[in-house]
């Protein structure tokens, strides 16, 4: 569920660092009966508050840190604004497909995009950065086309969802590399540049008498703030393990949220698992046991 880089690779794991980022992937994991609990919301008033409730998280961190400098001398460079505005409206599109697909019994696709994540990420690598593959990760790649082909014809039309989540975690994952500034200082602006919208969406939901926030049950309105924490402490926890962990290790820890989204899919929220995804999941997981391998194997040799 994230690929955010770490700003300096450690050669080594370290155990604070395991268990930042176990928290981080632990919380990813249980989010959809968070946003489940939050179904009868539209998605786009739960973005706004997902906004509006992680900028004084974010910021206590930075605080904290002592990173706000950072944060300022980003505010004052165009060049860092127009690109965290392409990894903010990525990451915007990311949440509130996700959002939606939790609420309307599409949980299963939620976990098929970022099982699908990590590859396409490396195929990305290929085609926009030249980097070569070894044939065991074309090998990755190519079970995990297979199984989207298998759904595809199943349905009748391509997993849209999954897709969708895919290419909008892969791109702000790879674009987010490219903003030359640290993680939690990346996120702290993208929620900044997001809030003006946010906070417009949210005001007029309030003049209107349409929103949740404060209108009646005390319940949704504590559930909507507590979208701050649920969104910016597991990228925080995440920013800070990457840093402390092997790269390799990251690789493989990776998979621990969308297979809780897919265990919770199947035996909470009872969807639906076909002869279709009954194929395609164990497809994609030797895919990944395939691509996990390999990128162990090079980081040894290394």
């Amino acid at each position: 569920m994230t690929d955010l880089a770490p700003s300096k690779p450690t050669t080594g794991d370290t155990l604070p660092g395991f268990f930042f980022a176990l928290s981080a992937y632990l919380l990813w994991g249980f989010l959809p009966l968070y946003m489940k609990a939050l179904a009868h919301i539209p998605p786009v008033e739960v973005i706004a508050h997902r906004v509006l409730w992680s900028v004084p998280v974010a910021g206590m961190i930075l605080i904290a840190t002592g990173r706000t400098a950072d944060l300022a001398r980003a505010l004052r460079t165009p060049r860092m604004i127009g690109m965290a505005v392409v990894t903010a409206a990525l990451i915007s599109i990311n949440w509130g497909i996700y959002v939606w697909a939790i609420g309307s019994g599409h949980a299963l696709d939620a976990a098929l995009g970022y099982y699908i994540n990590p590859l396409f990420s490396i195929f990305l690598g290929a085609v926009l950065l030249r980097e070569r593959l070894a044939p065991t990760q074309w090998v990755a790649i190519g079970l995990a086309a297979l199984a989207v082909a298998i759904l595809t014809w199943e349905a009748g039309r391509l997993p849209v969802v999954a897709l969708a989540l895919t290419l909008t975690w892969g791109c702000y994952a790879f674009f987010k590399k490219k903003l030359p500034i640290g993680p939690n200082q990346g996120f702290m602006l993208e929620v900044l540049l997001l809030t003006p919208p946010a906070l417009a969406y949210a005001v007029w939901l309030a003049r209107d008498g349409a929103g949740h926030f404060m209108e009646g049950v005390a319940f949704d309105t504590w559930m909507l703030v507590g979208c701050g924490l649920v969104t910016a402490v597991p990228l925080i926890l995440y920013a800070n393990g990457a840093k402390l962990l092997r790269l390799s290790t990251i690789a493989i820890m990776q998979y621990i949220a969308p297979t809780m989204i897919f265990l919770t899919a199947v035996f909470v929220f009872d969807e639906p698992f076909g002869t279709a995804r009954a194929i395609a999941f164990p497809l994609i997981w030797t895919a990944l046991v395939v691509y996990t391998a390999s990128m162990v194997r090079q980081a040894r040799r290394r």
